[in-house]
């Protein structure tokens, strides 16, 4: 068993090991005990299971605290509450999918789910080759932060601006060069049918398939912001990939907790967006000031009070606003 204690991209194998346990029992606990069958989340539900999420993941960064140190911990908990902040963004993209392919709410959580398996592995190569290349190129961390602040820019000039679906090149495609059933089929993603021109059994996809490569195609986007961000915060893979996953393992639960709160949150992508320039910014300003890098403790804090005016501000903005009205509150 001494291989345990291997070091594995700066971690010991079995902390490696602890944690990949974690995420499968949580996903098997889901698909085979939760959710067994398609089925609508309720408000209530939904809540409950993100303050899970959010107590779990942060439990885990005390659980990095104790095993690596005070700064491992903070690292992780600022790229924990970065994560969960970009994938609240995310769900604004995701509930345009949804609506724009009409899931019925019962069938959107089978999509998520599925998502979800597919981001596990591809973060996981993302994050390695980003380990590698840092490791190698330090000056890269520079690009990712360079990267990060004109994105943030760019968010901040285009925050008013919708998710375009039907205009998606992927997707033109691959109505153009499969077939695609003209409705859903309860939730399945292909099915088999007879084709009304040539008589011949052939297999079609969903459009409930559609929408889980738009949702993978949306989070490979994001992925490109929020894993330069994490390692604008720190270059430990254990930690990058982590509070990576834990902040995506919740995603569900938020979405159909915030799905229907969504017009409320009308400055927080004005948020998000100054999020990344700090983040960004933190290295260039880190070699100004002579430092090896902004204290975990201090970006923590900046972090969490940004996303909190933007969240609090939206709300307060909009508290006497119908679903219809709250756009224009943004544009106040």
């Amino acid at each position: 068993m001494d291989f345990l204690w291997i070091d594995f991209l700066g971690t010991a194998t079995w902390m490696w090991l602890s944690f990949l346990a974690l995420v499968l029992f949580l996903l098997a606990l889901d698909l085979g005990v939760l959710h067994k069958k398609s089925a609508e989340i309720g408000m209530r539900e939904s809540f409950a299971l993100s303050a899970f999420y959010i107590a779990l993941g942060t439990a885990f960064g005390g659980w990095v605290w104790f095993q690596s140190g005070p700064q491992a911990g903070l690292e992780y908990l600022t790229g924990f509450v970065v994560e969960k902040s970009l994938a609240m963004d995310n769900i604004f993209v995701i509930a345009m999918i949804f609506s724009y392919f009409a899931i019925p709410r019962a069938y959107q959580h089978r999509v998520l789910l599925y998502g979800i398996l597919g981001v596990i592995v591809m973060r996981g190569i993302m994050i390695a080759a980003g380990a590698a290349i840092v490791e190698n190129y330090h000056w890269v961390l520079y690009l990712f932060a360079g990267f990060l602040v004109i994105t943030g820019i760019k968010m901040l000039l285009s925050a008013d601006q919708e998710y375009d679906v039907s205009g998606n090149p992927l997707l033109k495609f691959l109505r153009r060069h499969l077939p695609v059933t003209d409705g859903l089929r309860e939730d399945r993603f292909m099915v088999r049918e007879t084709d009304e021109k040539t008589g011949k059994v052939r297999t079609y996809i969903t459009p409930l398939l559609l929408a889980l490569v738009m949702v993978e195609l949306a989070d490979l986007i994001f992925a490109v912001d929020s894993i330069p961000a994490v390692f604008a915060i720190t270059t430990d893979p254990f930690i990058v990939y982590t509070s990576n996953i834990f902040a995506i393992l919740g995603l569900r639960a938020l979405y159909f907790a915030l799905s229907a709160l969504i017009h409320r949150f009308v400055y927080l992508k004005y948020a998000l967006s100054v999020v990344l320039i700090f983040i960004g910014s933190k290295i260039f300003v880190a070699d100004m000031l002579g430092l090896a890098k902004i204290p975990p403790l201090l970006s923590l804090s900046v972090t969490v009070g940004i996303l909190a005016a933007g969240i609090l501000g939206s709300l307060w903005a909009t508290r006497h606003l119908g679903k219809g009205d709250a756009k224009v509150a943004s544009e106040q």
